[in-house]
C-alpha cells in the first residue's frame, strides 16, 4: 500500500482521530511521570532544574526521617478505613434505594448532593461545622451534653484525623452508592423470584444472588476508591493543611509540602515515586486476585 493511501483507509482515519489524544497523553501524563522519576535520582535546585546525579540520596533522606514512616502508616490506615466505610454504607444505601417505595426518586436525588458539590466546597462547609465556637457539631454536642466539653476538632491531632476521615467518607459515599445501585438494577429479577420459590430468606438472596452478581462492580468501585482515597489531597488541605504539625498529613499532602512549601523537589519526587510504586503494587495484587477468582 502506498503511503499516501494509508490516511484514506479506515485504519488511517482512526489513527488520525486518535492522534490528538495520544499527543495530549504524552505531553500531560507520560512526560511529567518520567520527569518526576528522573528528578527523584537528581539533586534539584529551587527552580526545579536538575543539577547533578545523586543516586538514591533523595530516597535515603526520606527513609531516615521518622515521621515519613508514620505518614506512610497513616496513609494506609486512612485509605483502608475510608474505603471500608464508604463501601459498607454505599452498599446499604444502594440496597435501600433499590427497593420500590414512595419518594424513591427524591431520595436518590438527595444522595447525589455530596457528590455533586465539589470536594473543596464540601470541606469548607464541614470546616464551619467543626468550628469550636460557632460550629453546629459542638453546639449540638454541648446541648445534648454527650461528652462533656467536646473536642476542638481541627486543633487536636486525633480528633482532626477523624474529622478529615469523615469528610472524605461523606464525599465518597454517593459515588459508591450510585455505582452499586446501577449494578443492582442489572441483576435479573427472575433470579430473585426463583430464589423465593425455593424458600430463600432475604439474607440468603443477598448472599447467593446479590453478592456474586455484584462482585464485578464491587471490585472495580473498591479499586477506584482505593486509588482516589490514597491520593485525596483536597479534604486534608482545606480542613487542616496536614496539621496540627504533621498529625493529619498523608503522603500526598506531605509531597505537596516538600515540593511547594519547602521547595525540596528531589525528596518530593522520591516520595511521589514511592506513592506510585505503592499504588501500582496494590492495583496489580488487587487485579490478580480479581482475575484469579474468575470474576470478569
Amino acid at each position: 500500500m502506498r503511503k499516501g493511501k494509508f490516511w484514506r483507509t479506515e485504519s488511517g482515519l482512526a489513527f488520525l482521530f486518535l492522534l490528538p489524544a495520544c499527543v495530549f497523553l504524552l505531553l500531560f501524563m507520560f512526560y511529567p511521570i518520567v520527569y518526576v522519576i528522573l528528578m527523584s535520582f537528581f539533586r534539584v535546585n529551587k527552580l526545579g532544574d536538575l543539577v547533578s546525579f545523586s543516586g538514591l540520596a533523595n530516597f535515603r533522606f526520606m527513609f531516615d526521617r521518622p515521621e515519613f514512616w508514620q505518614i506512610i502508616i497513616r496513609s494506609c490506615v486512612w485509605t483502608a478505613s475510608a474505603v471500608a466505610v464508604k463501601t459498607g454504607i454505599g452498599l446499604v444505601i444502594a440496597l435501600l434505594l433499590n427497593v420500590d417505595f414512595r419518594g424513591r426518586k427524591i431520595a436518590r436525588s438527595l444522595v447525589i448532593i455530596p457528590w455533586a458539590s465539589s470536594v473543596p466546597i464540601s470541606a469548607m462547609i464541614w470546616q464551619w461545622t467543626y468550628n469550636n465556637d460557632f460550629g453546629l457539631l459542638n453546639h449540638t454536642l454541648r446541648a445534648l451534653r454527650v461528652f462533656g466539653e467536646p473536642p476542638i476538632w481541627l486543633a487536636e491531632p486525633r480528633p482532626a484525623f477523624f474529622a478529615n476521615l469523615w469528610v472524605d467518607i461523606w464525599c465518597g459515599i454517593p459515588f459508591m452508592a450510585l455505582v452499586f445501585l446501577a449494578g443492582l438494577q442489572a441483576i435479573p429479577q427472575e433470579l430473585y423470584e426463583a430464589a423465593e420459590v425455593d424458600g430463600a430468606t432475604p439474607f440468603a438472596k443477598f448472599r447467593f444472588v446479590t453478592l456474586p452478581l455484584l462482585s464485578n462492580v464491587l471490585t472495580v468501585a473498591t479499586l477506584l476508591s482505593i486509588l482516589w482515597t490514597f491520593n485525596d489531597f483536597n479534604v486534608i488541605y482545606v480542613l487542616t493543611g496536614g496539621g496540627p504539625g504533621t498529625s493529619t498529613d498523608i503522603l500526598i499532602t506531605y509531597i505537596y509540602k516538600y515540593a511547594f512549601q519547602y521547595l525540596r523537589f528531589g525528596p518530593a519526587a522520591a516520595m511521589a515515586v514511592i506513592t506510585f510504586v505503592i499504588l501500582l503494587t496494590v492495583s496489580i495484587l488487587y487485579a490478580r486476585s480479581y482475575f484469579k477468582g474468575g470474576v470478569y
